[in-house]
């Protein structure tokens, strides 16, 4: 019974992270944009960002760091106020941005701000670490806390969830890539842009 305990945290993990990660918000916009726009690397790498920040607050919520919880609900204020510029300025750049060339190889650099965009994105939302205490109360993993072998099984399967949706959309959006020209990638571009641009006024306006 012991040794099935690990799986049975990994399962649930795995469903967590998928459910979290699978409502198109504007990371889902960010990445099927950048799939359509630069490929499937560039979209699930982008996707791989939000799934760490997604298990660092699984971490907090699965190990119990509840004075980590407290410190990010109490100045969720000033991080709405930089996740929502955040976006806006995003929303901009990729509303103005000129179509990638299809088949423009994205590495190095390119693939390191990808990442590092959606994870900050990620983690200016400190509503997720709400989400996930909900879920993890709704479902009796408060057992995990102070059992670290349950918790780190756990975390990790929230990694893996949410990484495999992001592959998911990434391979799904993909498959439509090739049939979009200069003008619908432009489009593209626009329609994401103006998208992004609205999630981030909603989160400046939520603060008036």
């Amino acid at each position: 019974m012991k040794r099935s305990m690990p799986i049975g945290f990994f399962l649930r993990g795995l469903i967590i992270g998928f459910s979290i990660a699978a409502p198109v918000g504007p990371i889902g916009v960010l990445c099927i944009r950048r799939t359509l726009a630069e490929g499937r690397i560039s979209g699930l790498v982008s996707g791989l960002g939000a799934a760490t920040a997604d298990a660092i607050y699984g971490s907090v919520a699965g190990f119990g760091l509840t004075f980590i919880s407290n410190i990010l609900i109490g100045q969720q204020l000033w991080i709405r106020l930089i996740g929502g510029l955040f976006l806006c300025t995003l929303g901009l750049k990729t509303f103005f941005a000129h179509p990638a060339k299809q088949g423009a190889p994205i590495e190095g650099r390119g693939l390191t701000a990808a990442y590092a965009s959606t994870f900050v994105l990620t983690l200016t939302n400190p509503l997720t670490i709400l989400s996930f205490a909900a879920i993890f109360a709704g479902l009796g993993m408060a057992s995990a806390e102070g059992n670290y072998l349950s918790a780190g099984v756990l975390v990790l399967g929230v990694f893996m969830g949410s990484a495999l949706w992001w592959l998911f959309l990434s391979c799904g959006v993909g498959l439509f890539r090739e049939k979009l020209n200069t003008t619908g990638l432009r489009w593209v571009n626009r329609i994401c842009g103006v998208t992004i641009l609205g999630f981030g006024a909603m989160a400046l306006l939520s603060l008036l």
